[in-house]
């Protein structure tokens, strides 16, 4: 099975874009980028900075994206530390296979990987019982879920959750992009988080008014995820298709069977 001749526009943050579009190409299909987030440093890097200052004093730290690891590992360099170094005595848990790659990249070791890529997964998974644990939890500034933060104090841990990192909405769209929806040539849009679900309406509502919707009626939807699914829900439609696993791989299989079914 192939994509031949599709057209697929990708929702992905603008530093990731190239890495999608490389694997939908790979299996024929023709791709139309449209960057829905732009990620960049919290408003305030005190909260994080001050939390590593203590870092030694938590039982486990939770990954849920590749963005805060970056930044994390960035902000433990110029006190000298690394998560490699760190992860020897605090256990680390990371949510989703990039997020998981990235720190096997940074030779951090890794104590825990849920066996679905999202954080509900990971608190029915948990391995020890959170009752008493330290946990940080650095996070996205605006617009992600507490679900970890809040279920991790209910159950009794402590839990430290600062912004490690932020993701906005870009200005504009590619004009190929725009055109190849203006022309009803799109077959198929991916979206890969609740976020770009948001931020893509937004830019359909500022390039093509309010009656943006009819222009994607009849295009096929595909969410990453559970959480996207209820953007997209919430704000088009119910997804013709969910992901699973909740990765990229996943989303080429969900268009690919999507097409061949």
């Amino acid at each position: 099975m192939a994509l031949t001749e599709k057209k697929i526009i990708i929702t992905r943050a603008q530093e990731q874009t190239s890495e999608a579009r490389e694997i939908f190409r790979q299996n024929g299909a023709e791709v139309f980028d449209l960057p829905s987030l732009v990620i960049g440093p919290p408003d305030d890097w005190a909260p994080l900075d001050d939390a590593l200052k203590e870092i030694n004093a938590f039982d486990w730290i939770i990954f849920s994206s590749a963005n805060g690891v970056r930044n994390v590992e960035d902000r433990l360099k110029e006190t000298g530390l690394s998560l490699s170094k760190i992860s020897k005595t605090i256990q680390i848990a990371a949510v989703g296979r990039k997020t998981a790659s990235l720190l096997s990249d940074m030779d951090a070791k890794i104590s825990f990987v849920p066996p679905s890529f999202v954080a509900d997964s990971l608190l029915e998974y948990f391995p020890q019982n959170p009752k008493g644990l330290k946990l940080f939890i650095p996070r996205v500034q605006t617009g992600g879920r507490s679900i970890l933060s809040d279920s991790f104090k209910l159950k009794g841990a402590e839990v430290t959750e600062v912004a490690a990192y932020e993701s906005s909405c870009p200005i504009d769209i590619p004009q190929n992009t725009i055109d190849a929806l203006n022309k009803g040539d799109i077959d198929i849009i991916a979206f890969t988080s609740g976020k770009t679900v948001i931020n893509t309406v937004s830019l359909f509502e500022k390039y093509f008014g309010k009656n943006w919707y009819k222009l994607i009626e009849k295009i096929k939807l595909v969410s990453i995820g559970p959480q996207t699914t209820i953007s997209c829900k919430n704000l088009i439609r119910n997804p013709d298709k969910e992901a699973s696993p909740h990765d990229l791989e996943g989303l080429l299989k969900a268009c690919l069977e999507l097409t061949f079914n």
